[in-house]
């Protein structure tokens, strides 16, 4: 009997030292945010600027101008990048990459103020994310299974249907009324573990990170100071990250658990292991800090912490007050590609309709073109006869994958992809990237609100001018 009453008193101060230290925990003091919301200026009552008539004019340009060569010239089986109304309308992406278990959850959490709310995000030293969580404004508070996401043609999230089920079930969307979000969607993504293979996950994790990067406004990249090893799996990362660095911001968190001597030598790690990775002449911004709800640690560098804090929220503020801007540049861009694209299965055709004959096998000849266009002046005669860059020219070895799946007699020449109603396809194209995109971002610029006119909305009557046609 005694011996059953000291266990369970045992089992008593045990249970009470738990709950001691349960409440040391939620008791430990809280940083203040309201920096946060000065910064981005959320708690002012200033109306936003109103786009629609910018975002109506953007549509209309893309619908009447871009896409109809996309779909003549089968652009997305090249770029598998098929541009949506939502994508259009969408607010600018913040995407959250990096190793298991270095804060982006929690720092998500701490921006958004969801620390001990319903929604705030599961955060733990193991690997606790493993699903793809977009952020992002609702009318009430509530959650979105990924299939819901992918079916609603409103959003732009429909173009994921293409990675599988599997993906789906792990893609989940939290909606709630926040101001920010007003502005902004965030993204956190399941954090990579190196010793993990692809098919375990059950979906393409990369190509899935790939389709985010592709969209993404800006890109965090987080690192814990105890997880600076560079594998496989964040090389792969790295390497889908080119040509996306000036989206790019490297965030050491968790700064405030060393001392700044530590910190100095980490830093410097840090770079140390990413300088094989990123390969440019500026590096990605850095920032330094401890993103997360509690108050810094005591005894370390906290005006330099709240400091890179700040800058970091700023650089999140030019984002958002840039988002159309960023929007009509990514419209042109895509624009300039399409008809690049254009140009060259034009230029296949030519040369595949001048060196057929009578006598010719037609797959032969087609073969013999798409395995060495250096030897027709194929891209050559591109960069000749046309305001294009060389470093704007897809891989060759592109075309021979896109023919493969698209015959040669599918296409017709752009001289003749010309209509009385709707203009030549090559001059509407042109129009938009030279004249109407950059008006656009012009009139924004002096603060103009465009409008459409009505030979826009309508068509003038003129008999279109192909100065393309063969005489």
């Amino acid at each position: 009997m005694k011996g059953t009453l000291a266990i369970c008193c045992l089992l008593s101060l045990l249970l009470l030292q738990a709950a001691a230290e349960e409440d040391a925990v939620t008791t430990e003091p809280l940083r203040d945010r309201s920096h946060i919301d000065e910064t981005l200026r959320l708690a002012t009552e200033e109306k936003a600027n109103d786009y629609t008539a910018a975002l109506q004019k953007l549509r209309q340009i893309y619908h009447t101008s871009i896409k109809p060569m996309e779909q003549a010239y089968k652009y997305n089986e090249l770029r598998q990048h098929e541009i949506s109304d939502g994508e259009i309308t969408s607010k600018p992406m913040v995407l959250f990459l990096g190793p298991w278990s270095v804060g982006k959850s929690s720092m998500i959490n701490y921006l958004l103020g969801l620390h001990e709310s319903q929604y705030q995000l599961y955060t733990g030293a193991e690997p606790t994310t493993s699903e793809f969580t977009v952020i992002m404004h609702g009318e009430k508070i509530r959650s979105v299974e990924g299939i819901v996401m992918a079916a609603d043609s409103s959003r732009s999230f429909s173009p994921l249907e293409k990675f599988g089920q599997n993906f789906l079930e792990k893609l989940i969307g939290i909606e709630m009324p926040h101001k920010m979000l007003e502005r902004v969607t965030f993204v956190d993504t399941p954090g990579i573990i190196e010793n993990r293979k692809q098919q375990e996950r059950g979906y393409p994790f990369n190509d899935v990170c790939q389709w985010f990067i592709d969209r993404a406004d800006l890109i965090f990249v987080v690192f814990d100071p105890t997880k600076l090893d560079v594998g496989m799996e964040l090389e792969m990362l790295f390497r889908q990250l080119k040509g996306r660095e000036s989206q790019i911001r490297i965030i050491l968190n968790k700064a405030d658990h060393l001392v700044t001597q530590d910190l100095m030598r980490v830093y410097g790690a840090l770079f140390w292991s990413l300088a094989p990775l990123i390969n440019v002449t500026e590096p990605p911004r850095v920032y330094v800090s401890s993103f997360w709800p509690y108050d810094y640690a005591p005894d370390t560098s906290r005006e330099l912490f709240k400091k890179e804090e700040i800058s970091l929220l700023e650089d999140l503020n030019q984002v958002i007050e840039n988002r159309l801007e960023n929007k009509i540049a990514f419209i042109r861009q895509h624009a300039i590609r399409v008809r690049i694209h254009s140009l060259l299965v034009d230029r296949y055709v030519q040369t595949f309709k001048d060196k057929m004959s009578f006598f010719s096998d037609p797959e032969l000849v087609f073969k013999e073109i798409v395995d060495d266009p250096d030897k027709f002046f194929i891209f050559k005669s591109i960069l000749a006869k046309t305001n294009v860059s060389k470093f704007d020219l897809p891989n060759r070895d592109a075309y021979r994958d896109f023919f493969g799946i698209n015959p040669i007699a599918s296409f017709k020449p752009l001289s003749t992809q010309c209509s009385y109603i709707g203009g030549c396809l090559l001059e509407k194209i042109e129009k938009a990237i030279t004249h109407e995109l950059p008006a656009l971002l012009s009139s924004l610029n002096s603060g103009k609100q465009p409008g459409l006119s009505s030979c826009e909305v309508t068509g003038c009557g003129e008999k279109p001018k192909n100065r393309y046609r063969k005489n």
